[in-house]
C-alpha cells in the first residue's frame, strides 16, 4: 500500500531504510517527544522496522524530491496499539518527522491524507491523535488537522517515564464540513 500527496510518499518501511531511519530517530528529542528511546545504532534502528515499523498501515514519510524517508505516520486500530480507547469504527493516527523538516507542513500534510484515507477508504466515523502535554509543535499539527480536544489523561506510563497525554478527535462530519469549507 502507497498513498501519495504533493510533496510526499507513504509507503511501508523496509530493512533498506534503517540508515535513514537512524538519522532521525537517533536525536534524542525525536524519542523523548514520542515516547520511545532514542535509536543507539543503524541496526537498532533495522530491528525497530523488523519488529515495529512493519506493523500494518505504518507509512515511512518519504520525500517525493530525494525518495528518502524523513519520518513516519501510522494507523493504529482498536487492539493494535494506540492511546485512545477506541470504538470498532474508530482509529488513532500517530506520527513523527526528523527534526530539520520541522516547521514545513510536512506532517500536517502526511496527516491529512490519512485522515482522507481512514474516512474515505476504511470507512471509519472519528480518527483520534493523541500527544504528550509538553509537545506543542504536536498539538499544532493536531489543530491544524482539525482535531478537536477531547481529553487529557494524566501520568500515563510509557517507555520513556510517566507522561501526561492530551487527546484529540475528528469525527466523519467535521472532517467532512471542513474539506467542504476548503475547497469552497
Amino acid at each position: 500500500m502507497m498513498l501519495q500527496t504533493e510533496r510526499l510518499i507513504l509507503r511501508p518501511w523496509c530493512e533498506d531504510d534503517a540508515e535513514e531511519l537512524y538519522k532521525y530517530a537517533s536525536d534524542p528529542i525525536i524519542g523523548q517527544n514520542c515516547g520511545w528511546p532514542a535509536h543507539t545504532s543503524v541496526e537498532n534502528s533495522r530491528q525497530v522496522i523488523r519488529k515495529i515499523l512493519s506493523a500494518p498501515e505504518t507509512y515511512a514519510v518519504v520525500l517525493r524530491e530525494t525518495g528518502l524517508p524523513v519520518g513516519s505516520v501510522g494507523i493504529m486500530t482498536p487492539g493494535h496499539g494506540g492511546m485512545a480507547k477506541m470504538a470498532d469504527d474508530e482509529a488513532e493516527i500517530g506520527y513523527w518527522i526528523g527534526r530539520p523538516y520541522w516547521g514545513q507542513g510536512l506532517i500536517p500534510e502526511a496527516v491529512r491524507e490519512l485522515q482522507r484515507y481512514c474516512f474515505e477508504e476504511l470507512g471509519c466515523a472519528a480518527v483520534w491523535c493523541c500527544h504528550f502535554t509538553t509537545n506543542d509543535r504536536s498539538r499544532r499539527v493536531m489543530e491544524k488537522c482539525g482535531f478537536v480536544y477531547h481529553h487529557t489523561e494524566y501520568g500515563v506510563d510509557g517507555l520513556t517515564g510517566v507522561h501526561d497525554h492530551r487527546l484529540t478527535i475528528i469525527t466523519r462530519e467535521q472532517w467532512l464540513a471542513r474539506i467542504h469549507k476548503e475547497d469552497i
